[in-house]
């Protein structure tokens, strides 16, 4: 029995090797007993130690090989948002009263906290701080030491401009130097690892650290605020592309955080005006980065317009003053809204006139005319023979067609031959609450007036292929231009070049509000995808303004 279980012990090597490297040396080591030799002897092979090194090495192991990583770093605050939850909906069944004590457990808990603190990678030793000592000139010195890991130690250097010393300039959330919780913002560094960097630049300071290996020892003067700052909770949508190695304005490029347009940034911190903390969202690296604020980019932004609008001449450029009208998209605090049983979001589907979307929209209803449905529009021109108040048009006057109008009412309007036409937000919100999905295509301009917390609509750009595709296609499939009134032709090369451009307009105004874009290259393809972006939109939760779920 004892053999058969010896069998099945994963012994760890190394443990196996000191083992053996003492029983061949003990004879070497007078000072040890045989009581004290055999402790040891027990020690080395005890089941429950080489249980502990063989986990500690496999989590050392796959965090290199990168063969699993954790989804979050805060399950303990997710679980106390969740009891915070439940606390309101105790009286509600006998699940929820199940799942309000059974999160409260000690060992639950226990378990989340440790989660947190691998996926944090909080497993390396922790030192003790070593108490303060005076130096010769009567300062508060503190000697810190920290464990160099693969990671950075997450904390950035600068020169005071006011005493020439080298300081923490800002403390990554997340990284080794905060989770140590031994340095602080305003710490004035003296000594690395008993090199003295007065008089040094902070380049020269950081080769030095990359030099070092194993424990970094630092001699500090200690800053006289030492207030931690609490991790934000705020997430953004970014709505231009970042990369710190392109940027040579950034503190520290190694500490930059790279993301592409539509990622979720989590903001950790907004304490520097120029540079933010953040990570992306759902990123296995716990620790933050820096990307540039909202107020810098929308400087950068500017400046670069500026000098696109003295360098550009060509006439058929987007003309930079119908940007300036516009906001400067940078970043848009977002939250998750989850789908609601039975209560669909309006889809709005926006490109230029010509790109095919009245026939996806056309093919969708076809597919279900139960389920989606396109609101009634309004206009002020009479009936023709044949057709019936509310089911064509809903048919008004003019008057109270535009007293309709300067109230608000509508969500898009025009005028057309003398008549007005115009779509309501009560005929779309009366189509969501009936329990339809809404399909709208309005002109472009009105995507301002139905991105509003009451719609919530999901956005997608119907964006045309490159001008050779887009002939071809059409071409093919003997498409009736829309520039014709009557339809009675195809599409001419200059009204292929003027959805382009009208394509091109449409993005750089108005990119920031789409929510999917789908190239209408092939229809049938394109039909496929907008099906599959419906069923999301009906089943996944999807970030959307903040404002839009508090």
């Amino acid at each position: 029995m004892t053999a058969a279980v010896m069998e099945n012990v994963n012994w760890d090597p190394a443990l196996s090797k000191l083992l053996q490297s003492l029983e061949e040396n003990k004879s070497e080591i007078p000072s040890c007993t045989e009581e004290e030799f055999g402790f040891l002897s027990e020690l080395l092979q005890s089941k429950e130690l080489n249980a502990l090194v063989n986990v500690h090495n496999k989590i050392l192991n796959n965090v290199k090989d990168d063969k699993f990583f954790p989804v979050l770093s805060n399950s303990m605050d997710i679980d106390v948002e969740v009891l915070d939850l439940l606390s309101t909906k105790t009286h509600h069944s006998d699940e929820y009263k199940e799942l309000f004590h059974l999160l409260q457990k000690p060992h639950i808990q226990g378990l989340l906290c440790a989660h947190d603190l691998i996926a944090q990678k909080d497993y390396y030793p922790r030192l003790p701080e070593i108490p303060l000592e005076v130096d010769e000139d009567e300062e508060t010195v503190k000697i810190v030491q920290l464990v160099k890991s693969n990671e950075p130690l997450g904390a950035t250097i600068k020169t005071c401009e006011v005493t020439g010393k080298i300081v923490i300039a800002r403390i990554m959330h997340g990284g080794a130097a905060d989770r140590s919780g031994l340095i602080h913002v305003g710490d004035e560094v003296c000594e690395v690892n008993g090199i003295s960097v007065e008089g040094k630049t902070p380049n020269c300071v950081l080769k030095i650290l990359q030099n070092s290996e194993g424990t970094i020892t630092f001699k500090i003067v200690p800053a006289d605020s030492k207030g931690g700052v609490r991790e934000s909770k705020v997430r953004v949508k970014a709505h231009f592309s970042y990369r710190a190695g392109d940027d040579p304005y950034i503190p520290c490029k190694e500490a930059g955080l790279d993301f592409s347009k539509g990622d979720v940034l989590h903001i950790v911190s907004q304490d520097d005006t120029y540079w933010w903390q953040a990570r992306r969202e759902g990123d296995r690296n716990m620790r933050a980065g820096l990307i540039p604020s909202k107020a810098l980019q929308e400087r950068k932004i500017t400046l670069e317009r500026q000098h696109k609008e003295k360098i550009d001449d060509d006439e058929d450029s987007i003309k930079n003053d119908d940007f300036d009208r516009e906001e400067i998209p940078t970043y848009e605090e977002v939250a998750k809204l989850y789908p609601r049983p039975g209560l669909y979001r309006p889809v709005v589907l926006v490109g230029p006139p010509g790109v095919g979307r009245n026939e996806l929209k056309r093919r969708l209803v076809a597919t279900d005319p139960e389920k989606y449905r396109t609101p009634v529009p309004y206009t002020s021109r009479p009936p023709r023979p044949g057709e019936v108040n509310g089911k064509e048009y809903h048919f008004v006057t003019r008057e109270a067609m535009e007293e309709d109008i300067d109230t608000g009412k509508f969500i898009e309007y025009g005028e057309y031959k003398g008549n007005l036409y115009g779509t309501s937000a009560e005929g779309v919100s009366s189509l969501v609450n009936a329990g339809y999905v809404c399909l709208l295509s309005p002109h472009y301009q009105a995507l301002k007036m139905l991105r509003t917390p009451r719609l919530k609509p999901f956005v997608i750009y119907i964006k045309p292929p490159r001008f050779e595709i887009l002939k071809e296609t059409r071409n093919e499939a003997r498409a009736r231009s829309t520039f014709d009134e009557n339809n009675s032709r195809g599409f001419t090369d200059e009204e292929f070049h003027e959805i382009l451009h009208s394509a091109a307009r449409i993005e750089f105004l108005y990119s920031h509000l789409f929510d999917e874009v789908i190239v209408n290259a092939d229809l049938s393809m394109a039909f496929e995808q907008l099906v599959d972006a419906i069923h999301r939109v009906e089943t996944e939760p999807m970030w959307v303004p903040a404002s839009w779920v508090q």
